[in-house]
């Protein structure tokens, strides 16, 4: 399957995480707004509310992007793994997808278990390839360490999706195990993938900039009709510290939360349909990379050396 096919065949899911996305969103808004309403006419004070309104939206909204919206990510890259590694998908793929994540991991707690785990041994790799840039020393040193810390960030996602199709791949083997060799195939195959760079952040800054930009400017003609409401909160960032004191500027201000809004509307269109896009020319490089060359045992020592997670869960095998 050509990887147009896989993105087309599996878009289902996207759709699903987009909708479950846009209901996190909207409760979200609704606590905040409601929590500045209750305490704007009990308190007299609508920007505590507004903030507790928020916190407490953020956390709901974890929970579910955490126990529904990932799961269901985790069954669009299963879907992709046997796009590619078999050639076909069968024709019901959204309940497939949730059988073989179901199969996969039994409960809830065996997913999130490897998935922390891929997480971190990604993270800890992603920190000693960041030192390269830093070993230069001075200035230039800590501006080429932290260009390399965010391109190894945004690489180590989406290895972390690789690796997890990896371990739907080798369904023979148990996940830990399976976690271990998806780990060592980035350091074997490694500029393999990093041929990819380019396609991840073209067009992860091209879309940034449309997208992004298209709704920062929606934004600013929705918040610019509450010039009040922002007058009072730029009264805020007047008493704070120097570094938010720019936001005392009610203009600025607007300015600031438009292009707030615009990135996380980004966020959400650009995760449901961009990054799958991306991610199947991604994922099929690495799968493709260990089918040809399937790691061994004597070869985890390769990251062992890098990685104290990938230690501990190789003694655990």
């Amino acid at each position: 399957m050509s990887n147009k096919e896989l993105y087309s065949r599996t878009l289902s899911f996207s759709l699903k995480k987009l909708f479950i996305d846009l209901i996190s969103l909207v409760l979200f808004a609704a606590l905040a707004v409601g929590g500045m309403l209750i305490a704007e006419k009990t308190f007299d004070n609508g920007i505590i509310g507004l903030v507790i309104g928020a916190i407490v939206g953020l956390i709901i909204a974890a929970i579910i992007s955490r126990f529904v919206s990932y799961r269901c990510k985790a069954a669009q890259i299963a879907m992709m793994t046997r796009g590619i590694t078999e050639g076909s998908l069968p024709d019901d793929v959204k309940a497939e997808g949730r059988r073989v994540v179901k199969e996969r991991f039994a409960t809830v707690a065996a997913f999130f278990a490897v998935t922390g785990v891929i997480r971190g041994i990604f993270a800890e790799l992603g920190r000693v390839i960041t030192k390269v840039g830093n070993s230069v020393g001075g200035d230039t040193g800590s501006a080429v360490g932290s260009t390399v810390s965010t391109a190894v960030n945004t690489l180590v996602s989406y290895l972390c999706d690789c690796c997890l199709g990896w371990v739907f791949y080798r369904k023979d083997k148990s996940a830990g195990k399976a976690t271990c060799e998806g780990a060592v195939l980035f350091f074997r195959h490694g500029k393999t993938l990093l041929r990819n760079m380019g396609r991840i952040f073209g067009m992860g800054i091209a879309s940034f900039l449309v997208i992004g930009g298209i709704f920062a400017v929606i934004a600013y003609a929705i918040l610019s009709r509450f010039p009040a409401f922002f007058a009072e909160a730029a009264k805020i960032f007047a008493e704070s510290n120097d570094k938010l004191r720019f936001l005392s500027d009610p203009a600025i201000l607007v300015i600031a939360a438009a292009v707030l809004c615009g990135a996380i509307i980004w966020g959400i269109i650009h995760s449901t349909f961009v990054r799958p896009f991306i991610l199947v020319g991604v994922l099929r490089n690495y799968i493709e990379s260990g089918m040809n060359d399937v790691p061994t045992e004597s070869s985890f020592s390769t990251v062992a050396t890098k990685s104290a997670k990938f230690r501990k869960l190789q003694a655990e095998l």
